[in-house]
């Protein structure tokens, strides 16, 4: 089998496992942020580097919810030359709290946080930060990865260690996923492709669970479709009190 072939047919199995396993913390993670769209609370969603292509996914998304504000800071985006300074800056202790100290939270709000290792000083800091100042923490991590390795923080913890809802990815210990014959590195991650199929869940249930409580869910449509424009205008308008990044 070629190793294409082999990484869709991993990707498959991981998600298998997944629908399987953490049905019962996707449906909790679902009832969290439906209740914090009901009590107008608001949501957060941040990752460092990579691990942030899932609050991109989640952000500003067609078919995605508008109250999800994404937490970006100088040096969390892969957006600095060279990129490997954006690995020694995700280590740096302090600077998560920081992060979070300048976000407009409160009692009762939601933050989603994403890391494969869950060992960076930024993620343990700004998990520890929320869970201190009443939020639910969502932790979408790789248990493989996240149980094995060393934590970078001064406290000895991991992300894991903050979560109110724990969501495994069940990615392979360091992410990567298929092995080339000969060569001792695996090669393609699956950590961004299952994580975004856990979270569009997640929200495909926030949105259910919405209109089943009789509430219209803040929900953005394709600006590329006609009325998409004033329908997301509309929507941005109604939810401005809960979002943070217009």
């Amino acid at each position: 089998m070629k190793a294409s072939q082999r990484y869709f047919c991993r990707v498959n199995d991981i998600l298998a496992e997944v629908f399987r396993d953490e049905a019962d913390a996707i449906e909790e993670a679902a009832q969290a942020i439906a209740g914090a769209n009901r009590s107008g609370n608001s949501v957060f969603a941040f990752g460092c580097n990579h691990a942030g292509l899932i609050t991109l996914e989640l952000f500003y998304r067609t078919g995605g919810l508008v109250t999800v504000n994404p937490v970006r800071a100088p040096g969390m985006m892969l957006e600095l030359s060279p990129p490997t300074m954006t690995s020694e800056m995700e280590r740096m202790p302090g600077y998560g709290k920081i992060i979070f100290g300048n976000l407009k939270t409160k009692p009762g709000d939601v933050i989603i946080i994403h890391s494969v290792s869950g060992r960076n000083a930024v993620t343990v800091d700004m998990a520890e930060a929320a869970r201190e100042a009443g939020m639910t923490v969502i932790v979408v991590t790789n248990l493989n990865t996240a149980t094995t390795v060393t934590s970078r923080h001064p406290s000895g913890k991991k992300l894991h260690d903050f979560a109110s809802i724990l969501i495994d990815n069940h990615g392979d210990l360091g992410d990567a996923s298929v092995e080339i014959e000969g060569f001792p590195q695996k090669v393609a991650s699956t950590s961004t492709v299952v994580g975004a199929a856990i979270l569009n869940a997640v929200v495909a249930r926030v949105a259910e669970l919405l209109m089943e409580s009789g509430m219209t869910p803040p929900v953005f449509m394709s600006g590329n479709i006609d009325g998409g424009d004033e329908h997301n205008r509309r929507v941005m308008n109604e939810h401005r009190d809960n979002i943070f990044y217009l």
